[in-house]
């Protein structure tokens, strides 16, 4: 028997929210919208403050990563970079804007996760219900993809990937300073605090997440996605799949240990917590 010209329905629009589906579909999109909307309002007020970002009340140094590297504010942290007395302004920034010196980092690594290729899909659906998951009728009858403007400036993800790379080197600098403590008298001494693991951590993770980004992979793979190409491109490509492949999981863990970074610092230079020494 022959179907040849047989006309078959096509699936029809659902409204806003319809779906067969029986399961749980509102559940993911409902936690990536509260955890990256945490975390917005939290960098968004801590980059806001421009106090408490550094620590050395212990004897070590702790910088946040939310204001590293330090361009303008306390000269101990970064004696290489001129700079002005902490919570001070450059003579160039306007007296009527609100002045930190996060607005002249964040928006390095904020640009990097806003058009990561994963929190694309996540903030697509969780924040602009498009949709907000498979087969569930979403707002809006017409798709437009990443074509036209403002979506194509996407695509601006790889030149993003050059910078983070450079504040990973950074952090990774400020991680290995929180285990150089210095006694009264000024001689420094290798030791471990608390919050020396707490930065530690922090860029581990954030480079574990950088280090699996897709373009970084098309970028060592010689710029071919081949897993099975000959020589150092193709086992370049390998290696960061295997961080590719827990792109997602390294994403929230970053993401919510840079906000727990800061925090801690933030913390400990109100006077609120201490930092433990643990060696």
């Amino acid at each position: 028997m022959t179907t040849t010209g047989t006309n078959l329905p096509l699936p029809q629009q659902r409204d806003f929210g319809k779906t067969n589906r029986t399961d749980r579909w509102w559940l993911k999109p409902l936690l990536v919208f509260l955890g990256f909307g945490a975390f917005v309002v939290y960098s968004t007020w801590a980059a806001f403050q421009g106090t408490n970002y550094f620590y050395g009340g212990g004897g070590a140094d702790y910088l946040s990563p939310f204001y590293s590297p330090l361009l303008f504010g306390i000269a101990e942290a970064h004696p290489l970079i001129s700079v002005v007395p902490e919570g001070g302004r450059p003579d160039w920034w306007p007296v009527w804007m609100p002045f930190s010196a996060a607005f002249f980092i964040l928006w390095a690594p904020g640009g990097f996760r806003f058009t990561c290729y994963y929190y694309r899909g996540a903030y697509y659906k969780s924040f602009w219900l498009d949709p907000v998951n498979c087969a569930v009728g979403e707002p809006r009858k017409g798709y437009r993809g990443e074509q036209k403007l403002p979506l194509i400036l996407q695509n601006i993800h790889r030149y993003f990937l050059y910078v983070a790379l450079i504040f990973i080197v950074i952090l990774l600098w400020d991680a290995m300073k929180g285990f150089w403590f210095k006694d009264a008298d000024g001689v420094g001494h290798f030791g471990i605090g608390l919050g020396s693991i707490v930065m530690l951590c922090n860029a581990i993770f954030l480079g574990a997440y950088t280090c699996g980004c897709h373009s970084l992979r098309h970028l060592v793979g010689g710029r071919q996605d081949c897993g099975t190409c000959p020589g150092p491109s193709g086992k370049a490509y390998s290696c960061v799949s295997g961080l590719n492949g827990k792109h997602m999981m390294w994403a929230w863990i970053s993401l919510f240990w840079v906000g727990f970074t800061d925090f801690y610092i933030r913390m400990c230079a109100a006077g609120i917590w201490s930092d433990p020494r643990l060696f």
